[in-house]
């Protein structure tokens, strides 16, 4: 979608309808995050404020010397009017110090902020959508586009001061000289800016498609590059740069759409800038001739040429660039907000009730096949299973049989070629549209989810939010999972919950022991387990794994041992050809496979 709209070039209208969605979206949060800091908004505008001192002893001083000075013979005066206006350069000097001390209170906690968004809305995508996770163009967002924002709004808030600050300093200059000034210099200069204005939005829509393609680009660069060898080896060199070259295109295209734009921007500015100075000159006869003195004309010159032409020229540059691009840019950021935990947990006891009732298995399969790639063989072919609500399952089979592959369907990280996959009677995949985690399950693969934090929230990181009167209670559920599956003597050794873990010091297996307790903890009434025990000795494993099968839900783990599938209510068997499903009893006369495995089991109990 994001390459159509680039590579199409939308018309006008959907851009001035994109422009507005835009504002609607960043607007307030813009507002809200300038409400958050007034205090350095306050320094700015005081810092600024000697900027309009500066700027209005320019002017003034130059009038004075002339008028006061030079023209009436006393020297003395007029330098000391020219000494004056020195004087407030300096000021001036001293201004913009004070003003790039407060600016760094404004930008830095912008950027931030922009940096904990990109993370958290590529973290969402990534639970939302594991298949379509953010690649490139997630990357791209974190650094490139945080970095463009951080600059842009930098550029805008000093250029946009200065321009207010500089205008009310000249404006009052003028007032002070003779009111007719501002008569003369502000028809032409409100045409030039409302002329450059007109161009800020069909700029805009042209910057966002060029950043969608942009986006788009990356992402495509980072799966080519990821299959680079397998593309070189099949020949398929020419169709790679089918992908790439409508992109190239596209973004080239917009580049010189851009161009034409900046030119008509270039055009509104030298209205803005020169036409006030041309009229200044052209109206000078009839002012002297009305009792506007050569100083006051030097001066308001003097306003127009050094103060308000260099401040016009960088607001326009400044809003023609940075300020589109800054717009275009928080809008990516802009994502809806997450679900209240409220409406969390109302949806996590709909799921879960939904589970709990006889008419919606906890998981079910219905003719599913899935192969890795066009002309590969099926992984798992037409197969069907019903897993019933508080059932533990346990699936078993040689490596590479498709263990994994069927977990990944229940968890819904794939999609089946065909048929259909249903937890708690709803679709394994949600909606693109879908954020933040699906609380109808948990999966715990092989290499354990561990993070630097406390214990407690390692162990809680898959829970919902509690209210703040339950902490008691929530403390209470933690000290029963560590009780449940053994990890008291863990616990202490790292320091108690509130310790800090630091996952490079743990065992993979105190590592599994960890996930495993925050899978007990889980709401999720479906738990799977794509071998999560392997590096746990048979012990441990057993009582985890008794643990949380007793806890309310549906327990499926891959087993990489049979003692693993005798625990179980029911085993699944994949052994390539076909899947058979049964009691551990009653398996070995139907599977020679499940025969073997058990038998094997056995020799080793044995010996």
């Amino acid at each position: 979608m994001t390459g159509t709209a680039a590579e199409t070039g939308t018309g006008a209208g959907t851009g001035t309808g994109a422009e507005r969605e835009a504002w609607r979206r960043v607007g307030p949060e813009g507002r809200r995050f300038l409400r958050g800091r007034k205090s350095a908004v306050a320094r700015l505008a005081a810092w600024s404020l000697l900027e309009s001192a500066h700027t209005f002893l320019g002017g003034y001083g130059v009038a004075r010397a002339l008028d006061d000075g030079f023209l009436a013979g006393r020297t003395a005066t007029g330098l000391a009017w020219l000494a004056a206006a020195a004087a407030g350069a300096l000021l001036g000097g001293l201004a913009l110090r004070g003003v790039f001390a407060g600016l760094a209170d404004l930008v830095e906690p912008l950027r931030d902020g922009l940096v904990r968004r990109a993370v958290r809305q590529a973290l969402d995508r990534a639970v939302g959508d594991p298949v379509r996770a953010p690649g490139a163009g997630a990357v791209s967002r974190l650094t490139q586009q945080t970095e463009m924002a951080r600059d842009s709004f930098a550029g805008l808030v000093l250029t946009v001061r200065s321009f207010v600050f500089t205008a009310v300093g000249a404006f009052a200059g003028m007032a002070a000289l003779a009111p007719v000034l501002l008569l003369i210099v502000l028809p032409p200069l409100l045409l030039g800016v409302a002329a450059f204005l007109a161009t800020l939005r069909p700029m805009a829509a042209v910057q966002r498609r060029s950043l969608d393609t942009d986006e788009a680009l990356a992402d495509r660069l980072g799966e080519l590059g990821e299959g680079l060898r397998d593309v070189v080896a099949c020949g398929g060199q020419a169709a790679a740069q089918d992908t790439i070259e409508p992109l190239i295109t596209a973004q080239e295209r917009l580049a010189r759409r851009l161009a034409r734009w900046a030119a008509l921007r270039t055009l509104a500015l030298g209205t803005a800038g020169r036409l006030p100075v041309v009229a200044l000159l052209a109206a000078a006869p009839w002012l002297l001739a009305h009792g506007v003195t050569a100083g006051t004309l030097a001066g308001g010159l003097t306003y127009v040429v050094q103060a308000l032409l260099p401040a016009i020229d960088s607001l326009m540059t400044a809003l023609g660039s940075a300020g589109t691009r800054l717009l275009v840019v928080l809008e990516r950021f802009c994502a809806p907000p997450h679900p209240p935990p409220a409406a969390a947990a109302g949806k996590a006891q709909q799921v879960t009730g939904q589970a709990r009732t006889p008419a919606a298995a906890a998981a079910e399969l219905r003719g599913v096949t899935f192969a890795y790639g066009r002309g590969a063989a099926p992984v798992l072919d037409a197969l069907d299973l019903v897993v019933r609500p508080g059932e533990h399952l346990a699936v078993v089979g040689p490596s590479g049989i498709g263990k994994s592959t069927l977990t990944a369907l229940l968890a819904g990280m794939l999609a089946p070629d065909a048929g259909t996959v249903l937890v708690a009677g709803a679709a394994a995949r949600r909606t693109p549209d879908a954020s933040g985690p699906d609380l109808r399950r948990t999966l715990l693969p092989q290499q354990a989810y561990v993070f630097t934090g406390t214990v407690r929230e390692n162990l809680t990181h898959l829970c919902l939010a509690q209210d703040p009167g339950d902490a008691g209670t929530d403390d209470d559920r933690v000290r029963h999972a560590v009780g449940a599956l053994g990890l008291d003597g863990l616990v202490e050794r790292l320091g108690g919950l509130d310790a800090e873990v630091r996952p490079g010091l743990l065992s993979r297996g105190e590592s599994q022991q960890l996930a495993l307790a925050a899978a007990y903890l889980s709401p999720a009434p479906l738990l799977l387990l794509d071998e999560a025990t392997c590096h746990l000795d048979p012990r441990t494993e057993e009582r985890a794994e008794r643990a949380l099968a007793a806890r309310p839900g549906t327990l499926v783990v891959v087993a990489h041992r049979v003692s693993s599938a005798a625990r179980a209510d029911r085993v699944l068997v994949l052994d390539g050809t076909r899947a058979v499903c049964g009691t551990h009893a009653e398996l070995p006369s139907r599977s020679p496979l499940y025969r073997d495995l058990v038998g094997k089991w056995n020799e080793t109990a044995d010996g």
